[in-house]
């Protein structure tokens, strides 16, 4: 198993930047696939961007050229850098790690985007 630990939310104005960070309690070397997610209120949540282990990264459509994602295997870290934030982004968001047969999340960092 491992925790997950996000931190980086806060409260910003549209067209402004965050970076949201994923601590994770073990190496995630072979962890195959991280990501973060977001759920809004009323809404499901959803992923927002994906790594691999061999840095394949795929992003939700809304918000590829405005968010970064990347992996730090030596820190156990995965930063989202989220440039351009919308108010549609408002969400909290979660770190995901996909084991074998499950994806585990951390507790979710709230960010709020206003207009």
């Amino acid at each position: 198993q491992v925790q997950l630990v996000e931190s980086g939310g806060g409260l910003v104005q549209a067209g402004g930047s965050l970076r949201l960070s994923c601590a994770a309690s073990r190496s995630i070397f072979s962890i195959v696939v991280m990501g973060w997610y977001r759920q809004a209120p009323g809404k499901q949540r959803e992923l927002v961007a994906t790594i691999t282990s061999g840095g394949r990264i795929n992003y939700v459509d809304s918000v590829k050229g405005r968010f970064t994602i990347s992996r730090d295997n030596a820190k156990n870290t995965v930063p989202l850098q989220m440039n351009m934030l919308k108010p549609e982004d408002t969400a909290v968001y979660y770190c995901g790690a996909s084991l074998v047969g499950s994806t585990i999340f951390g507790q979710g960092t709230q960010v709020t985007v206003s207009s």
